[in-house]
């Protein structure tokens, strides 16, 4: 089931990688994730299969919760709320 832009959860940043392939995805992340502060949400857009994998490992070895993860026609959107 698609999500309504309603539903998504409210986020202060977004980092948008679609194009982009493992690792330079979760590169940006780290270095977007730098520049913000604890509690705020970072919404990522990422075109690369293999981000299913990479960001939950991402936000389990950083603390980060993974508040929500879609994909919808070959684009995958994660929305991590830094710890």
């Amino acid at each position: 089931m698609a999500a309504t832009t309603d539903a998504l959860p409210p986020h202060d940043v977004e980092l948008d990688t679609s194009g982009l392939y493992c690792p330079e995805p979760i590169m940006l992340m780290h270095n977007k994730v730098r520049d913000m502060q604890s509690g705020q949400v970072l919404k990522v857009v990422a075109t690369d299969p293999a981000t299913t994998r990479d960001v939950p490992k991402f936000c389990q070895f950083l603390g980060h919760e993974l508040i929500e993860q879609s994909e919808l026609e070959d684009v995958y959107v994660y929305f991590i709320r830094l710890a």
